[in-house]
């Protein structure tokens, strides 16, 4: 069974989907969920994007299953790092997807982080801060490579690898020196340059002796349960990467 590694419910702050519902979707679409919901330690702004994992581990636990496992989305930072690692000894997670959202203490989904900057200094910054925290991080998975994308105003917003080489190398080496993940994340499959864009990188991953990858739609609305799998893991057998999952922080090969 495929899982889709990535999704949030109602214990993110940002969506109100409800468990029951994930579960249900992706069952009809024969798939496995992982719930992944957000910790970001002092996100900038209004909203909250903590939670309790004691809270969420008793609600959730029962619903625990073969095809259903209970993570968390860490947001990587340099000051959260202590903070995220608290709060990993208060539930026993599944899986650890870590994150970059904010660099520099801007949130990079809003246009504060981009003024003044062109798109290379703007993305240089964003990997930069990739690098450094997914060498000091604990965490199983590293999510989206291409959030930036989502958000950045240039007129064309995609990552160009042959620009940030030597970047998205130092990245991709890390994450197979640390015997971790790479994402595959399916919220931008929407677009036919997007999904280019990603092949170099993938390549490279494999071709620096990455083996596996996540899949996840990053859903905060049921709707969005199990997006564009069928491209995702096309995406990744042609590129010859394993699609996997975790249990217990242990990696998982998953049966297509």
């Amino acid at each position: 069974m495929i899982f889709d590694s990535h999704m949030h419910t109602k214990f993110s702050a940002d969506s109100e989907m409800l468990a029951k519902d994930a579960i249900t979707k992706a069952q009809n679409l024969g798939l496995g969920v992982v719930f992944t919901e957000h910790f970001d330690f002092d996100l900038p702004g209004d909203i909250d994007f903590t939670f309790s994992p004691e809270d969420y581990w008793k609600e959730y636990q029962p619903l625990r299953s073969k095809s259903v496992r209970l993570g968390v989305e860490i947001g990587m930072e340099k000051i959260a790092r202590q903070p995220a690692a608290e709060f990993l000894k208060r539930a026993p997670f599944d899986l650890v997807i870590g994150s970059i959202h904010l660099v520099d203490r801007f949130d990079i989904y809003y246009p504060d982080f981009y003024e003044g900057k062109d798109k290379e200094t703007a993305y240089h910054k964003y990997f930069k801060a990739m690098i450094e925290e997914s060498s000091a991080g604990d965490f199983d998975i590293l999510a989206h490579i291409d959030y930036i994308c989502r958000a950045a105003p240039y007129e064309n917003p995609e990552i160009d690898y042959v620009t940030f080489k030597s970047d998205i190398d130092e990245v991709l080496k890390i994450i197979i020196e640390r015997e971790k993940v790479l994402e595959l994340n399916t919220r931008r499959f929407n677009t036919r340059r997007g999904i280019k864009e990603l092949v170099p990188i993938y390549n490279q991953y494999k071709n620096l002796g990455g083996k596996y990858v996540t899949i996840g739609s990053d859903a905060h609305k049921v709707e969005a349960v199990g997006n564009y799998f069928d491209l995702a893991v096309e995406f990744a057998q042609e590129i010859g990467l394993i699609i996997v999952t975790f249990c217990q922080r242990k990696l998982e090969i998953c049966n297509i």
